[in-house]
């Protein structure tokens, strides 16, 4: 059984100092990988929820190679108090 997929992008930005939404995905792609719902826009709505709700904040955003926008997220003190209060230990990273 797998964490709701919002939840495991929190649990896994618990241990990174800061993430992107491609390094996000390309940690959570063996699990979550198949899932219809697994696409750079669906994650992107995952960070900016977090966001909204005061569990990750923004830290830095410039251009690619590719001029795409890239945008990083830290979790802050509330995203950890949340990781640790909802997350099960068996679904933490080791």
């Amino acid at each position: 059984m797998l964490l709701p997929s919002r939840m495991a992008v929190l649990n896994h930005m618990f241990d990174e100092p800061e993430v992107d939404v491609k390094q996000v995905m390309s940690a959570l792609e063996a699990d979550y990988g198949n899932e219809k719902q697994f696409n750079e826009k669906m994650y992107l709505d995952h960070l900016l929820a977090l966001e909204a709700n005061g569990l990750v904040e923004m830290t830095s955003y410039d251009l690619d190679r590719n001029d795409d926008l890239v945008m990083r997220y830290a979790i802050t003190e509330d995203g950890r108090h949340t990781v640790e209060k909802y997350v099960d230990a068996a679904y933490r990273k080791c």
